[in-house]
């Protein structure tokens, strides 16, 4: 028996960045073995195993097969007769099938190590092809180095492409799908995701809302990148350098979905392009089944992005059916989530990324404002059930009042 470190271990600890994950895989044992010394196993596919002491993951080397269509459809076979290089070629980039033992000693049969140096995401062999969720993978490794200068393979790329237009992409379930795009979303540059996932034909084929907006022009005036796909990366890149949270990043997406839908002889203007969008951006949540507060935020962005660029003239009453849309007197997050959404969105233009966005603090201020209306001198006047409803929003409209009117001196 033998116990090597395999994949982001490696890579990572060769490129020297933190370590965060360590995948083994052990060489030479049966599944009898690792349970008479102790192993617990995890997992119905292959044969995973948890030590014991410290609850890390051992899984035996395997062999696999296409056997249908999509992520799942593989026949896995793990024996003390499979070699390390067996094990290691089934893995999806060179860069990723590299394993070493305690010692540090490397096994680099695809040479990884080579493709590290020369900065390059490249499949490690024909059975790249066969395993669909490796187009999404590729696409995240891509973000994720992108900032040290890594690039896809242009072979690599044309597998993608033969994978795109293969109909395998459809075989995906949103579960895994929605794995692999969430931490895409999370890396450095979430925008390179989108590119890659857009050269390689993929974007048209799981995103095709986003993807329709490439080429669609924008009023030069805001825009000056006129190109509203390329204003959405700009958006996510944005989202990225400011360290928002995957629910602002998912809202930057999605949130112009809404221009695809202008027909062409509107261009550059998209009118009530918030609303045509919200049925792009509902389908969008519902094909990923999207966690709760990614889709209500990405909702709320869509309709009322504008009304957050605009935040500085919009009458009180107007600003407080904003403030009562997002709950801001019980849901207070969710509302800065959208405010700095707005802010990326405004940042999201070129020459414009520095350029400051008062909106935002006026929009916290409005909501701090229409959350300091206290309730008990209300219910002491009598008021209750509907009247005291009533009563708290015209209190809070008058405080809005008071603030817009402190605000424009």
């Amino acid at each position: 028996m033998q116990i090597y470190k395999v994949g982001g271990a490696v890579r990572d600890r060769l490129l020297g960045i933190p370590v965060t994950d360590i995948d083994r895989v052990v060489v030479g044992a049966t599944a009898e073995e690792m349970l008479a010394l102790g192993y617990r196993p995890v997992g119905s596919d292959f044969p995973v195993f948890l030590d014991p002491k410290t609850g890390d993951e051992y899984a035996l080397a395997r062999t696999e097969r296409k056997s249908g269509r999509g992520y799942g459809g593989f026949v896995f076979h793990a024996s003390p007769e499979v070699t390390l290089e067996e094990d290691l070629i089934r893995r999806d980039l060179t860069i990723n099938a590299m394993a070493e033992d305690d010692q540090l000693n490397l096994t680099d049969p695809y040479h990884g190590q080579r493709d590290l140096a020369a900065r390059v995401l490249r499949h490690v062999s024909p059975a790249f092809a066969e395993d669909p969720l490796r187009v999404l993978r590729v696409a995240r490794f891509a973000a994720r180095y992108a900032g040290l200068g890594f690039k896809v393979a242009p072979e690599t790329l044309e597998l993608m492409r033969q994978l795109s237009d293969s109909g395998e992409l459809e075989a995906l379930t949103a579960e895994r799908s929605w794995k692999e795009i969430s931490r895409a979303l999370m890396e450095d540059q979430p925008q390179v995701f989108i590119e890659v996932l857009r050269e390689c034909g993929a974007l048209k084929v799981l995103l095709p809302e986003v993807d329709a907006l490439f080429g669609v022009p924008q009023p030069e005036a805001h825009h000056p990148e006129i190109d509203t796909g390329v204003h959405t990366l700009s958006v996510l890149e944005q989202a990225a350098l400011h360290k928002q949270p995957l629910t602002v990043r998912w809202a930057c997406l999605l949130h112009d979905l809404g221009k695809g839908l202008t027909p062409e002889k509107d261009w550059p203007r998209h009118i009530a392009h918030e609303h045509t969008g919200l049925k792009l951006i509902k389908a969008v949540n519902e094909r990923f089944k999207a966690p709760k507060d990614c889709q209500e935020l990405a909702l709320l962005v869509g309709q009322y992005h504008t009304h957050g660029h605009r935040a500085l003239e919009l009458k009180a009453s107007t600003l407080l059916e904003l403030l009562q849309s997002f709950d801001v007197y019980r849901r207070p997050q969710r509302f800065e989530e959208f405010v700095v959404a707005c802010e990326m969105d405004a940042r999201g233009r070129k020459g414009l990324e520095q350029r400051s966005y008062p909106q935002a603090d006026y929009l916290r201020g409005a909501a701090s404002a229409a959350r300091g209306v206290a309730v008990q001198p209300l219910l002491e006047k009598g008021f209750k059930g509907p009247e005291l409803g009533e009563a708290i929003k015209r209190e809070r409209l008058k405080v809005l009042k008071a603030y817009k009117d402190a605000a424009s001196v």
